[in-house]
């Protein structure tokens, strides 16, 4: 109840204090800014930024027009309006973006150790970022620039964001539109205070295009949100140790992206603590609509997914621990998460088909894999409640294609792969249509169903290495089993409650 309450204190603070901040108002063409599309207007704008900051605050607004930018920096107390006509345009120049030595990231709208500020007012920003990842790659094979361009792609932190926020108290981001950045579209770190409401996301320009990104942040509020995502959508990231994000809240969201719906990772080295996830929509995403992995590290503990549709997704749950980058410092976890009210189908295509980056197309197919609960031997997932959640399956799993068996010895055979970047799709086949769990404590179904509309030769449910699975109205509902198929294997699996 105590962070809460936080959260809450946070956003009335930020909801309260705006109007007073942002009382005077100041035009950028009045500094000199053409919105022809054309002109470049980085010098005019981030002069009419310093002005405003200097003189005490207000509204800088951009009417009338397209305004072309390189990288600027926002300044305390200034509240950029974006009118409903209007738009920031990227350059499409590379040598017009910074690469900032504080943020270690190239980005369109910089804030560095900043106080509050925001971006509001009915326009976009757009990165123009398929134009721009594809100039940098021309100029690094014209000798201009110098990378190593992996993938035939320029490196994350050389392609510019949106916006990029560092150590900043006071942000709200609100009724904007982000669209196509060079690389992630929203990224802030190490900040404070947060308010992302009514933003809408279109960002599948090119690679690394999340929806935001929320590193190792406090007291965050997101909101009233449409994200449509090349890559991740809500993703949380802790790129330090000594990195916290806690009480953040999302709620009344919807995602569709070409990889995860809400992802925890995959950077993951500090703390994530008290997260609220209420009322969100996942569609038409390729890898899962929840992944929750700490692979580096983390320490990651009570966590609330509340009233989630997962449509069209390719895998409903995934939860992973792993040894990725960790070091003998670290104690890493993952335990008391709670995913409740949840309602998913899972199709046989795939379901992020037609997008401009969309997930890998596999040479093979492979059996669609169920939802998946993997700590590791020395990494236990801790504590997770499954409650009131409906799961549809597509089955039609092949065993004349790929055979996954639940004998002991095929179960041991199923490899760890501590070290790989955590997808579900790591094991290609796994041997249940429903839920795999394995080293995992403490995990309670409550009321929950799990469906399969077509035939699949695999069981329900296989457990391997579980301490304390508590089965409470499970339901398992496979019209097509034949008779006498055990649909739920426990291997290795201790103080099984079933009622």
């Amino acid at each position: 109840m105590r962070n809460k309450l936080k959260i809450a204190a946070a956003f009335l603070l930020i909801s309260f204090a705006a109007p007073s901040l942002y009382a005077a108002d100041y035009y950028a063409r009045d500094f000199g800014a053409v919105p022809d599309g054309v002109t470049l207007n980085t010098a005019s704008i981030q002069a009419a930024i310093d002005f405003v900051s200097a003189h005490g605050g207000g509204r800088l607004i951009l009417d009338q027009g397209d305004y072309v930018c390189g990288s600027f920096y926002l300044k305390s107390n200034v509240l950029l309006c974006i009118d409903g006509d209007s738009a920031i345009l990227g350059s499409l120049n590379p040598f017009d973006y910074v690469r900032d030595p504080d943020a270690k990231w190239t980005a369109l709208v910089f804030a560095i150790g900043q106080e509050n500020i925001g971006i509001c007012g009915g326009g976009m920003i757009d990165g123009r970022g398929f134009d721009i990842a594809v100039r940098y790659t021309d100029f690094v094979h014209l000798g201009l620039m110098e990378d190593k361009l992996s993938n035939d792609r320029m490196v994350e932190q050389k392609r510019p964001e949106n916006i990029h926020f560092y150590k900043c108290t006071g942000i709200t981001i609100k009724d904007i539109t982000l669209k196509d950045p060079g690389c992630w579209n929203q990224q802030y770190d190490k900040c404070r205070d947060i308010l992302i409401d009514g933003v809408t996301v279109d960002a599948k320009s090119y690679w690394n295009n999340d929806g935001v990104d929320i590193v190792d942040c406090s007291d965050v509020i997101i909101r009233n949100c449409y994200f449509d995502a090349a890559d991740d959508v809500y993703c949380f990231k802790s790129h330090s140790e000594d990195g916290v994000s806690e009480n953040i809240l999302v709620e009344n969201c919807v995602g569709r992206s070409s990889a995860n719906g809400i992802k925890f990772g995959t950077y993951t080295r500090g703390k994530f603590k008290h997260f609220r996830f209420k009322n969100i929509t996942i569609f038409d995403t390729y890898r899962s609509a929840i992944t929750i992995a700490t692979v580096d590290g983390a320490q990651i503990e009570d966590v609330v997914i509340d009233s989630i549709r997962s449509i069209h997704t390719g895998n409903p749950i995934f939860l992973r621990t792993g040894t990725r980058h960790t070091n003998d410092n670290q104690k890493p976890y993952l335990k008391d998460i709670t995913i409740k009210n949840m309602y998913a189908e899972v199709p046989f295509e795939k379901p992020d088909a037609g997008y401009g980056y969309e997930g890998p197309v596999e040479d093979l197919p492979r059996n669609v894999c169920p939802s998946i609960i993997a700590g590791i031997p020395d990494i236990r997932i801790e504590n997770v409640r499954l409650e009131n959640i409906h799961i549809v399956y597509p089955g039609h799993a092949d065993p004349e294609y790929a055979y996954a068996g639940t004998s002991k010895e095929e179960l041991d055979a199923i490899e760890e792969q501590e070290t790989r970047y955590p997808e579900f799709s790591n094991w290609k086949e796994l041997p249940a249509w429903g839920f795999y769990i394995r080293h995992a404590d403490g995990i309670v179904f409550d009321n929950v169903t799990i469906t399969l509309a077509g035939e699949d030769y695999r069981p329900a449910l296989v457990t391997d290495d579980v301490n304390g699975l508590r089965m409470k109205d499970l339901k398992i509902i496979d019209d097509f089993a034949p008779k006498g198929k055990k649909q739920i294997i426990t291997k290795d699996t201790k103080n099984i409650r079933k009622k």
